[in-house]
């Protein structure tokens, strides 16, 4: 307890230094943790992002392509599901609800999903979360579209506005449905997910847009006014995916099985929650990158408080040398430096591990509704409290190098110190 009030006294007479050494561990600290918070955050969000769904229902494909375009909107479909097949998987016992999804347009690089009214009902994010409306409501004319936050926000779009759906998924399209126009009836809540950055339309609108065309272009001198196609039989005739909610888990591998050896067309079921464990296992590099340079960070702190020490070490050869005169033994001087090392280092770490908690209850609020992030304040989990530990150790043996150089300094040496 001696050498570490010896330490504390020493510091606090260099406390301008003492102060930023602590403020360089702390911050290393609040990205070394904070890294972890936002990882953990980042992996609960992705899978978050669709809740609530058994399988999800496509042509016969790789399970992460399937999850990629039919989720998060990424890549496109191999081939489409007909709406036979879709209707035959809808009358299965098991099956509690069915939601059809129909990709292939977009709206300024957004692209346009065509699904139903059951699709706000039963989408889930977020452990069950559900859909709400910032403005206006679902789709009730065969014209109109709701639309995600994101598309709102980058647009300026407000509910009753003019949209015009464009062909393809290219961020800039020369080819527009623009004889059918859609009006925005709804705005939808900020969720985090894909769905902000998605025009949701009528799976019916999606075939009046179409219905002049052929082979994804307008047909020569065939032009049907919107005003015709509403007395028309928009029944679908394909799809692209569908997501399905079944009256009982047990039976999700009974149905997945089912579907997967439909004799009418291949398609492919597949679970989200599995598909979505297997899709973050490919980038879970980027973990290890960002822990890698977070510990770096870690290291480059220790390395400065280090050299701090070491710095002011030739000032201090006085004092070393009048702790020896008094009876201090070399041992005496290693504890000491040995211990400001160790306080310095705790220091930092109760600072940043402080900071950092600060941190999270100021701007959790404002990073949820921004990035759709939900980082979690709860305590440090155990490997965590193991990392601040060895930090902790790490500062004390940091604390060795300048303690040994100190306490090989001899008396005569400390008591001459040139001025």
């Amino acid at each position: 307890m001696m050498i570490f009030r010896l330490a504390f006294q020493s510091l606090l007479n260099r406390w301008v230094t003492a102060c930023l050494t602590v403020l360089a561990i702390a911050v290393s600290v609040m990205l070394l943790l904070g890294v972890e918070k936002v990882r953990t955050g980042a992996r609960q969000s992705f899978a978050d992002t669709i809740s609530g769904t058994d399988l999800i229902v496509g042509a016969r494909s790789g399970s992460l392509n399937l999850l990629l375009y039919s989720v998060f909107r990424i890549g496109n479909a191999t081939n489409n599901v007909t709406w036979k097949s879709y209707q035959d998987i809808a009358k299965m016992p098991e099956v509690s609800w069915i939601v059809p999804l129909s990709l292939g347009d977009s709206h300024h690089g957004f692209r346009v999903l065509g699904t139903n009214a059951d699709y706000f009902t039963h989408y889930k994010f977020r452990h069950g979360q559900s859909m709400t409306f910032a403005s206006g409501g679902p789709f009730t004319d065969l014209f109109d579209a709701v639309i995600g936050s994101d598309v709102a926000d980058a647009l300026g779009y407000k509910v009753g506005d003019k949209i015009v759906v464009a062909h393809g998924v290219g961020s800039i399209s020369f080819v527009e449905h623009g004889d059918k126009p859609f009006r925005v009836s709804g705005i939808l809540a900020k969720t985090g997910t894909p769905i902000d950055r998605t025009v949701h339309v009528s799976l019916e609108a999606i075939e009046a847009i179409h219905i002049d065309w052929q082979n994804g272009a307008p047909v020569p001198g065939e032009s049907i006014s919107a005003d015709q196609v509403r007395k028309m039989d928009l029944t679908p005739r394909a799809i692209t995916a569908a997501m399905v909610g079944l009256n009982s888990k047990l039976a999700t591998f009974k149905v997945q099985r089912r579907i997967n050896d439909y004799p009418e067309e291949p398609l492919s079921a597949i679970m989200p929650g599995v598909a979505l464990q297997e899709l973050w296992g490919l980038i879970g590099t980027a973990e290890t990158a960002l822990s890698v340079v977070s510990a770096m960070v870690v290291a480059t702190a220790l390395l400065g408080m280090v050299t701090m020490i070491l710095t002011t070490l030739n000032e201090r050869r006085r004092e070393m040398a009048i702790l020896r005169s008094v009876g201090a033994t070399p041992a005496t001087v290693l504890g000491l430096l040995a211990a400001e090392g160790g306080l310095l280092t705790l220091a930092g770490v109760v600072a940043g591990t402080l900071g950092l908690y600060a941190g999270l209850a100021l701007l959790r609020p404002y990073i949820d509704h921004t990035y759709g992030l939900s980082l979690a304040i709860d305590p440090p989990r155990a490997d965590e409290w193991l990392k601040l530990g060895l930090i902790v150790a790490a500062g004390f043996v940091a604390g060795l190098l300048p303690a040994i150089r100190a306490y090989r300094l001899s008396l005569a040496d400390g008591m001459m110190v040139r001025v």
